[in-house]
């Protein structure tokens, strides 16, 4: 039986560790939702998978309690706004798994433009300013329902409750004038060797002062 006092995971991972188009969509997921770790989008679609087989296996079964079942699992989904409500259970079959990911309380809160970014929307959860009804909601991966969807507010006691707190006022972004960048043409191609060089040795200054042989004919001269 085990330890009833032990947590066991609730999610499964990748079958396979390298697989590089889903670590590149999973990069890109992460950084769409503002996502701490991978973790969150296994643990999205175990949920959405778990789904998926129930309604599998309700679809195949014609018997009075498959069909409570199945108008219970529809109810469910509905509520959480994946499928629509006169929709059967079977549609739930063809959702990606962006889906599940859109009804986090994370990036609603983007969506309410309730915050600037999901990475501001994710530490305004954790740490206590958002409620959902009467409810404070501290996990960014909170499913909300679509009954829920307008009781999601600031905490009252919570100063980002003011719509003209400095967090919350969106600021735009000044426009940058991008340079046009000028390509020097040559006749040839560079070399360093061609490069000027100072004078060494007894060539120094040469050019500003005479030569010792010169000074002398210049003597002689005289």
């Amino acid at each position: 039986m085990g330890d009833p006092g032990k947590f066991r995971k609730k999610y499964s991972g990748p079958n396979h560790p390298w697989e590089r188009t889903r670590i590149e969509e999973e990069r890109e997921l992460v950084k769409k939702y503002g996502l701490k770790n991978k973790r969150e989008i296994w643990k999205m679609k175990s949920a959405l998978r778990s789904y998926k087989s129930q309604a599998k296996k309700l679809s195949a079964l014609k018997t009075v309690q498959a069909e409570r079942e199945r108008s219970q699992l529809s109810k469910k989904l509905a509520s959480y706004g994946l499928i629509e409500a006169t929709a059967p259970v079977s549609n739930v079959l063809d959702l990606p798994s962006t889906a599940i990911m859109e009804r986090r309380l994370q990036t609603l809160i983007v969506k309410k433009s309730l915050a600037r970014s999901v990475k501001q929307a994710r530490q305004f959860i954790v740490h206590g300013h958002i409620f959902v009804g009467a409810n404070k909601i501290t996990a960014p991966s909170y499913l909300v329902r679509v009954n829920e969807e307008s009781m999601i507010s600031f905490s009252p006691t919570s100063k980002l409750s003011s719509a003209e707190h400095p967090e919350r006022v969106i600021v735009a972004k000044p426009k940058v004038e991008k340079k046009l960048e000028v390509k020097k043409s040559f006749d040839r191609p560079f070399d360093r060797r061609q490069q000027s060089r100072k004078p060494r040795g007894r060539f120094k200054g040469r050019q500003d002062k005479p030569h010792k042989s010169e000074k002398k004919e210049m003597k002689k001269a005289e």
